[in-house]
């Protein structure tokens, strides 16, 4: 392999026993060289079937799971939904919604019928392994595992480098039905962690095909037809497709025969696994969103314990202050209960994922496991991964110590995400605001943009993701409401919204948490393309006891500007309250104090195509500058009140 090739600028050395490599954080400062032994894949021979359960016996697991409360939930929503799936026939993928996305865009119609097939995985193979004498789950496991080894893909449409049948002149190449993209890598993760569950069970001619297919579609082109760009990319995609496809080699290359296409794997997976930590600066924020922390964070935990159990030990990706400071970061990003900071693509709302949490838990004592109620369900996730969903059976344990989101301040210095939980009385208040840079990874120009809440309602709001289609990743990307600054709590200056871009570099002035009050101040004028603006200063100042935010925009031009709007986001519309003061009613309504002799508003519906493609509605509170000097100061003060207030 030819590191200096797969890695500018990076060591890489591979071999038979070892593969090291140094790398640089998000920040850009050297972290660690490191080396792993991979000679230990060789000598060590932990059995399969024990990798998953840490040692113990699948008896032992059932038992577990059985008595455990929290996991008898799982399993009867489990139940539930396989009394469905078992009434229909396995959906099929046709080339007509194949199609689709190369002909208008559309990635839902086809994704939705994929999905919903991993979903019958991952319910089948979990309940199969749990009742292996159901001779119902164990036919429908047989029918899906077969049913996917028949697709034509197991990439997205969206994901493969050529559009086959295109009318619009590219070239049609059968191969590419073989390149490894997010979903295609965790199909064959799924598919061999499922059959070493199920091994006794399954059919001979079943497992025979289900090795080939694994092996052609994934672990040969990995192989041989990489490096794939992936591999040195700083987010999700490097944890999740090679986390998967390491730990789908470590359940399909057994044996000594084996061994050195195992080892070739890894000395693969290991660097990518590497460019994923890069990603991450000191502080372990992840700026793709909390979603994707979940997402790219949860495979990089999913391979590295399976290597280090595979390995014994001798290779523990978990002892890095890197990793323990991403494995906190999910404590800090929510507002209440369920309710997220959601900036960049994050939903409002998540789950925790319990065995990813319980996990993490085991391994670092400050992390913070919150209370059942705020777990996901077994089928939240509209994808129907398997990963995560038979983890949570197999990792969550009763006896961990739990409780809810615990109030602080949070500075996340390297994002530059500023995060206040706080109660008064009954009720829980939050406050969240960013720096940052408008070039992060699924990228918002959104700095200076905040968040007010109340018990979990986002009365000044994120809009969170949208729906994913072709124009969403493509060149009018910041022409859709949720990732322009159009659709953010941020100023508009002479019309001009933020712009993407690296260059637009938010730099902070002052982060503060005090005992009654929180301080925030970020330089943003770097955002706009305005010639003229020279200075553009936000400042926040929150008062915890009072729930109240104290907002400044400071202004310094070259020449008077022609025009400047402070907008603000919400979920509902404002109505005139007296002189210089607007209330937005909601369950838990607050109060947004101006000077009415400098601004004057009005209010714009907006309508934001959300992730599923429902359609919501937003409204764009602005307050236009009656008369623009050199400098001036814009204040505006948000007192948010309780639903007892």
């Amino acid at each position: 392999m030819d590191a200096d090739s797969v890695f500018p600028g990076r060591v890489v050395l591979a071999g038979k026993h070892a593969v090291s490599f140094a790398y640089s954080d998000a920040g850009g400062a050297k972290v660690r060289d490191t080396a792993y032994p991979l000679g230990s894949l060789r000598t060590a021979r932990t059995e399969a079937a024990r990798l998953l359960a840490s040692g113990r016996s699948w008896k032992e697991e059932r038992e577990r799971i059985m008595r455990e409360e929290a996991c008898r939930i799982m399993l009867q929503e489990l139940k539930t939904e396989a009394e469905v799936m078992l009434e229909e026939q396995v959906p099929i993928l046709p080339y007509s919604l194949f199609r689709l996305y190369g002909e208008t865009g559309s990635r839902s119609e086809y994704e939705a019928v994929y999905f919903k097939r991993r979903k019958r995985l991952t319910v089948l193979g979990i309940l199969a392994w749990l009742e292996p004498e159901n001779a119902v789950y164990r036919d429908a496991l047989a029918d899906i595992i077969w049913s996917i080894c028949d697709e034509y893909t197991w990439c997205l449409p969206a994901h493969l480098p050529q559009r086959p049948d295109s009318e619009r002149g590219s070239s049609i190449d059968l191969d590419d039905r073989y390149t490894i993209d997010l979903f295609a890598a965790e199909t064959a993760f799924a598919l061999a962690e499922i059959m070493m569950m199920n091994e006794e069970n399954l059919p001979p001619l079943v497992k025979l095909r289900l090795r080939d297919e694994v092996d052609q579609r994934v672990l040969s082109p990995f192989l041989e037809r990489g490096p794939y760009g992936w591999e040195r990319l700083h987010n999700n995609w490097a944890a999740v497709c090679a986390g998967s496809v390491g730990a789908a080699a470590i359940y399909m290359l057994q044996g000594e025969t084996e061994a050195d296409r195992l080892t070739a794997v890894w000395e693969r997976v290991l660097p990518a696994l590497d460019a994923f930590l890069a990603g991450f600066a000191g502080d372990g924020a992840c700026t793709e969103g909390y979603s994707y922390w979940q997402y790219g964070f949860g495979f990089f935990v999913y391979a590295a314990d399976l290597l280090k159990q595979r390995t014994a030990g001798a290779v523990n990706l978990f002892a890095s202050d890197k990793v323990r400071s991403v494995a906190l970061f999910q404590q800090k990003c929510f507002l209440h209960e369920r309710k997220v900071v959601n900036f960049s693509d994050s939903p409002a709302e998540c789950g925790v994922l319990p065995g990813l949490t319980h996990y993490l838990g085991f391994l670092y004592k400050d992390v913070h496991i919150p209370e059942a109620s705020l777990y996901a369900g077994m089928l939240d996730d509209h994808c129907g991964r398997w990963a995560p969903a038979v983890r949570n059976l197999l990792w969550v344990r009763s006896e961990a110590a739990v409780g809810p989101w615990q109030e602080g301040s949070y500075y996340l210095a390297d994002a530059q995400w500023f995060i206040v939980r706080s109660r008064r009385g009954g009720s829980a208040y939050a406050f969240a605001a960013k720096g940052g840079h408008n070039d992060e990874p699924h990228n918002h120009n959104d700095l200076g943009h905040f968040i007010l809440s109340v018990n979990g309602e986002q009365l000044l709001c994120d809009l969170g993701s949208g729906q994913y289609t072709k124009a969403y990743f493509g060149p009018a990307r910041y022409d859709i409401l949720c990732n322009g600054s159009q659709g953010h709590s941020v100023p508009v200056i002479n019309g001009q919204h933020q712009q993407p871009g690296r260059h637009a570099q938010a730099v902070v002035q002052t982060a503060e948490a005090g005992e009654q009050h929180d301080r925030f101040s970020i330089q943003l004028a770097s955002a706009y393309e305005v010639p003229e603006l020279e200075q553009l200063t936000r400042s926040f100042l929150w008062y915890r006891e009072e729930a109240v935010l104290r907002l400044r925009d400071s202004y310094k031009f070259s020449q008077r500007p022609e025009s400047i709007v402070e907008r603000f986001i919400s979920a509902y519309p404002p109505v005139a309250d007296g002189a210089g003061r607007l209330v937005v009613s909601c369950q838990s309504p607050f109060i947004l104090a101006f000077r009415e002799n400098q601004l004057d508003w009005q209010v714009e519906t907006l309508v934001h195509k959300g992730h599923s493609g429902e359609e919501q509605t937003y409204y764009a509170i602005d307050f236009t500058v009656r008369e623009a000097w050199l400098e001036l100061d814009m204040e505006l003060e948000f007192t948010l009140l309780s639903a007892r207030d």
